[in-house]
């Protein structure tokens, strides 16, 4: 049985959902993440101490060390393994994202400049700099974070320098930041597989909430039928990118003027989201205990050459809740989850957030408190069954006093 390397987070939430997915499958999973190299096996999953930092050094350790393990697949999960990730498989002389595209992924700047080149829509973007003086209303960006992080809008000279030195503070000194212009409209997100260049669209989200600033915070994804000019911008952007072989979450705007990508990602949807997506398929079949696929299982099998044929979804439509942090401080509790998910349509309730964990709201928070997920017959039930459930759930937080100079 060929074997998959999957390169995660040693805190990211995906890590578990994978490892189950290939277990489900029967097929063999040697892991690796950033965990302390120094301690043997912290945390008990027997994973591979890589760098983030140092993908070329981590991707040759990686390499020699998995070379009789017969792997013929590499998953990444999180933007940090994506470029160890494509550097260990062109390593291995495995398919997958090359490790320039995957750089360009995590480089926000770099990535316009290609969207550009191949006459996609762009918005106007410039390094940032505090004494410059672009077209107001903007949007300031870290290059390299992700999530939403860091990212704020400014509607004139004052804001943009305090957004500026807020992001400073996130994102340290070193971290180049991006001013864009502000691009209005309707947003959305793809899900998708690239095979040999070609991408496939295995999800179109919805963001049904107004994402206008000054802080872009997710919160709701609903299933939407999918949309020709979308698919056929973001298939576009994959060969700008040269995005080859494995999975990629899209971002994009809709407005009058056309499609405009805001990134894409050479990954699949992070946290726990991927678990609003489930599909039916030809394999499945006569079995019931294989009634549909996870997207985690898609992705493992796409990684090896066993992508079922046929691929649909499981049901009509189906959505995630990032549940919002309500407020900053410590959580003590959170009440209503029971009767959350007795809400009609809502599949489960996921608090992840830990009691005593110091929540952080957006744009310096990193992760969200939890997660909501329902399906249904149509967008309209989805969407108004998570925020029927969210409506259920009571945070109780402990501010903290602000840190003394």
């Amino acid at each position: 049985m060929p074997g998959i390397l999957l390169i995660a987070a040693t805190t990211g939430y995906q890590t578990r959902a994978f490892a189950d997915a290939a277990r489900r499958l029967s097929i063999p999973l040697t892991l690796a993440t950033d965990r302390c190299h120094i301690l043997e096996n912290p945390w008990r999953d027997n994973a591979i101490p890589v760098r983030f930092d140092a993908a070329e050094e981590s991707a040759r350790g990686l390499a020699s060390a998995v070379t009789d393990s017969c792997i013929e697949g590499i998953v990444a999960v999180a933007d940090g393994p994506t470029v160890i990730a494509a550097l260990t498989a062109r390593h291995l002389n495995i398919p997958w994202h090359s490790p320039e595209a995957a750089s360009a992924c995590r480089d926000k700047h770099r990535m316009r400049q290609l969207f550009e080149r191949a006459g996609l829509p762009v918005p106007r973007y410039a390094f940032a700099d505090p004494g410059m003086e672009p077209e107001y209303p903007c949007v300031l960006k870290p290059l390299g974070l992700s999530a939403s992080r860091g990212v704020i809008r400014a509607n004139n000279r004052a804001e943009m320098e305090a957004a500026f030195r807020r992001i400073r503070r996130i994102a340290g000194p070193e971290e180049r930041i991006q001013v864009e212009e502000y691009i209005p409209g309707h947003e959305y997100a793809l899900e998708g597989l690239v095979t040999g260049g070609e991408l496939q669209t295995l999800a179109l989200f919805d963001k049904p909430d107004p994402l206008e600033g000054p802080y872009f915070e997710e919160t709701i994804y609903v299933t939407t039928e999918t949309r020709a000019g979308i698919v056929e911008t973001c298939a576009r952007a994959v060969r700008a990118l040269g995005l080859t072989q494995g999975p990629i979450h899209a971002e994009m705007r809709v407005n009058e003027r056309g499609v405009y990508m805001l990134e894409i990602a050479a990954r699949p949807i992070g946290g726990l989201c991927s678990r609003a997506l489930r599909f039916s398929t030809g394999m499945a079949r006569g079995d019931p205990q294989q009634a549909a696929l996870g997207l985690a299982e898609v992705i493992l099998l796409h990684s090896i050459g066993r992508m079922p044929r046929e691929l649909s979804p499981a049901t009509p439509a189906s959505g995630v809740m990032m549940i919002p942090i309500p407020k900053a401080g410590v959580l003590q509790s959170v009440e209503g989850v029971d009767k959350a998910r007795c809400v009609r349509f809502v599949t489960d309730v996921v608090i992840t957030a830990k009691p005593g964990e110091t929540l952080v709201p957006l744009p310096e928070g990193a992760s969200y408190p939890g997660f909501i997920f329902a399906e249904g017959p149509d967008s309209a039930g989805v969407e108004s069954a998570l925020r029927a459930a969210h409506g259920e759930l009571r945070f109780d937080i402990l501010a903290t006093l602000p840190q003394l100079a």
